[in-house]
């Protein structure tokens, strides 16, 4: 795998590579294509729980990006299901939670879950019961759950999961935190008017991005543009060459998929989290974050690295719906619909 972050392959290689290798059991969602790694691979693990477990570590980054390994979601536990999550940023209201589900042999693919979300805190008492989707992710093997929960009040939560995939049955439990500021753009929030660079500002597109098939499309307008405009617009942040979990590329492609079906009623734009793409050649010590993921707050998460993130703005350019991590084509269509229908 490390040979192959020093050069730009379309997403769809870097994937299928991906997997062969024994990293499509990682549990990230984020994010698109393989981040740089060490030049010495990983060792194959016996089992899907090993790797996700243990995925190879990114390499160093510029002083402009965080300088450590980006660590995996831990597992809650060691028994026969596994929950990793994936949303790691989590506010009051209905908030969109992701996560994954590992057996002893492979991730658990039931269509749905039972989800039980209560609260922790003094006095406890809150709790709200909902259904956990499972997308399955258009590459590999992998695939999510995803749900949306309102938590009423900051603090500790628990997700209380129950799931029967016909070889799997069972329960378990996901401790988070529910926190009353976020550090990126929340949903009901203005996100910052980011003067990003479009195709008028450069002589080329590989300038503004590592997609092998960049969509011209998504250069057109500047992150500012997109919010101001009367219309809803999706943005995504994602660095389909650099990714961590290997599905940036396929976020952004996602992406593309949507615009094709949305063009004439939203707009959309992609920002690559480097700045100076076509300056990088696969070596990421010449590498910073674009000026836009550090106002949108993403370089201040702790242990982020470059997962991916997608934004629907309503026609106020409000934050109406966040992705982090992987969003299906199934999720970001019905979010647009809903932001589109009730405009």
């Amino acid at each position: 795998m490390g040979s192959l972050n020093r050069i730009f392959l379309p997403s769809s290689l870097r994937v299928w590579l991906a997997v062969v290798l024994v990293w499509a059991a990682m549990a990230v969602l984020g994010c698109a294509a393989a981040a740089p790694e060490p030049t010495s691979g990983p060792e194959p693990a016996s089992s899907a729980v090993e790797a996700v477990k243990e995925p190879p570590s990114p390499g160093p980054a510029s002083s402009g990006a965080p300088t450590g390994s980006r660590p995996v979601n831990p597992m809650a536990g060691d028994g026969e299901i596994n929950p990793i999550l994936a949303t790691t940023i989590l506010n009051p209201g209905e908030q969109r939670v992701s996560f994954l589900l590992v057996g002893k042999k492979a991730i658990i693919k039931a269509s749905e879950a039972s989800v039980a979300a209560i609260y922790q805190g003094e006095g406890g008492g809150s709790a709200q019961e909902t259904t956990a989707v499972f997308h399955g992710w258009p590459f590999g093997i992998r695939g999510a759950y995803s749900a949306r929960i309102n938590f009423d009040r900051p603090g500790p939560w628990q997700l209380k999961i129950v799931v029967d995939d016909g070889e799997v049955s069972g329960e378990t439990t996901i401790d988070l935190e529910v926190v009353e500021q976020s550090p990126v753009p929340a949903i009901g929030q203005r996100p910052p008017l980011s003067e990003t660079k479009t195709l008028a500002d450069v002589p080329g597109v590989e300038q503004l991005t590592t997609d092998y098939n960049a969509d011209e499309d998504l250069y057109q307008l500047t992150v500012a543009q997109a919010i101001e405009s009367p219309r809803p617009a999706v943005v995504v942040f994602a660095s389909p060459a650099f990714c961590t979990s290997a599905t940036c590329g396929p976020q952004v492609d996602t992406v593309k998929e949507l615009k094709a079906a949305f063009v004439d009623r939203a707009d959309f734009v992609h920002v690559e989290i480097y700045d100076l793409p076509d300056e990088i050649q696969g070596d990421l010590s010449k590498a910073s974050f674009a000026p836009a993921v550090d106002e949108w707050g993403f370089s201040s998460i702790p242990h982020w690295f470059n997962e991916s993130w997608v934004y629907i703005l309503d026609e106020e350019g409000l934050v109406d719906h966040r992705f982090e991590g992987f969003a299906t084509l199934t999720e970001l269509e019905a979010a647009l619909k809903e932001t589109l229908d009730a405009g």
